[in-house]
């Protein structure tokens, strides 16, 4: 239950605090267009992903049992966040969010770290390539620049909006995210500790600005977005709100919890470390309480993040506050520039962090599994992206854990998931 930082400050020194110094600003380069980019695909305002960041980036490193974890806002709660904005407003939100954060609390207070492993590997793997693809529709909006189309995360209902709004598309756009993703892809092939996504983004972005190109942007969406931290404030709370909300809750605690947990795993093999699930489960559930009180998003730890920060030096949770700290300075100081963000640059951005999630490289191992795990997987994926993630996870969960007990292993063997570092 004992913090990581903690244990790690006992022998800091100036040497440790510059190596964390430097992966902390790396990271929060890489962070702040993920998380505006993260923020909008999600249906919420550009401020609230670094406003998530910033708090729950902050104090999952603060609080949390990983030496290098970074916390933040992260691709699999798209959906999630999306439809529950869609069905209860971002109010519904902030108080789903809240509540989820207060489940991970008692979690870790009861210490449920453990009973994580119970999940099967085949329904992370299914629901997060579901996740992926939604993520990857969802943008070709703004990558072909359709200013005037409407199209739901709900994958369904997405691909005939696209393809109804077909005639629309914005040639200057595609060409601005072409250059995005290949920018994006080619900087994380050769440099992957490099911020080399905020360096394309701002190439994109410029280029936009300074030729005055028919392209979408952050202000010419959102309008200006205002600095600096908006001051706390509780959502509203009723019986029936909460009620009516309880199962977003479960769900967002689900994710948090796991993907923290496997976010956790990668760290300690890129490291040779061990986590404290427990602690890790506080942090996310502080963090998750945190979060919506300033307007901010569920948080969890984020992989990609966690493996740019120990591939750029980081050590210890200092680097994970450096990173927050830093991201609130270019808030504070410069955060009317995000404005001139462009979209298809970011919806690029997003797309290749959703091939990067869904980790194809691996499809040859997944098409090798024990035949009852191959179609777990499958079912799994196939509920994601055709009904919800909560019917996905209940569903693959319990199918998965009948599976288990099918092959006389009650007993949760070790969890093992794939190498993901290079995420």
């Amino acid at each position: 239950m004992k913090p990581k930082l903690l244990t790690t400050i006992r022998d800091y020194s100036w040497r440790i605090f510059t190596w964390d110094l430097i992966a902390g600003v790396t990271v929060a380069l890489v962070a702040l267009p993920l998380s505006i980019a993260i923020a909008i695909a999600s249906g919420a305002d550009p401020k609230a992903g670094l406003v998530t960041a910033i708090v729950a980036g902050f104090l999952i490193s603060l609080l949390g049992g990983s030496r290098v974890q970074i916390g933040g806002p992260t691709g699999a709660f798209i959906v999630v966040v999306y439809g529950i904005i869609e069905a209860h407003g971002l109010d519904g939100l902030l108080l789903a969010t809240l509540m989820a954060g207060v489940i991970l609390v008692i979690g870790g207070l009861l210490r449920a770290g453990r009973f994580i492993a119970l999940v099967p590997e085949p329904v992370i793997e299914g629901f997060t390539v579901g996740i992926a693809v939604i993520i990857a529709v969802s943008q070709l909006k703004d990558l072909l620049g359709l200013s005037s189309a409407k199209v739901s995360a709900d994958l369904v209902q997405a691909l005939p909006a696209l393809w109804a709004a077909r005639d629309g598309i914005n040639p200057m756009a595609v060409a601005i995210g072409l250059f995005s993703i290949g920018g994006i892809a080619l900087f994380r092939r050769i440099a992957p500790w490099f911020p080399g996504s905020l360096v394309v983004i701002v190439i994109a972005s410029a280029a936009v600005a300074l030729l005055a190109l028919p392209v979408d942007s952050i202000h010419s969406r959102f309008g200006v977005i205002p600095s600096g931290m908006p001051w706390p404030s509780l959502p509203h709370v009723s019986i029936a709100r909460v009620s009516a909300l309880l199962p977003s809750a479960l769900v967002i605690a689900f994710l948090a919890a796991v993907e923290s947990l496997l976010s956790a795993i990668v760290a300690d093999r890129m490291i040779g470390g061990r986590h404290r699930s427990n602690a890790e489960l506080l942090a996310q559930g502080v963090a998750n309480i945190a979060s919506p009180l300033f307007g901010g998003l569920p948080a969890t730890g984020a992989i990609a993040r966690t493996a740019t920060n120990v591939r750029a030096g980081g050590r210890t949770p200092v680097a994970g506050i450096v990173h927050a700290v830093t991201i609130l300075l270019i808030t504070l100081g410069a955060g009317a520039l995000t404005g001139y963000l462009a979209m298809p640059a970011l919806a690029a951005l997003l797309i290749v962090t959703a091939w990067i999630m869904s980790e194809p490289h691996r499809w040859g191992e997944r098409l090798r599994l024990k035949p009852g795990d191959r179609a777990l997987l499958f079912l799994t994926m196939a509920l994601t992206v055709v009904t919800d993630l909560t019917i996905a996870i209940a569903v693959g969960t319990a199918a998965g854990l009948a599976l288990r007990l099918s092959r006389k292993d009650a007993e949760p063997e070790d969890w093992a998931p794939s190498d993901r570092s290079k995420l």
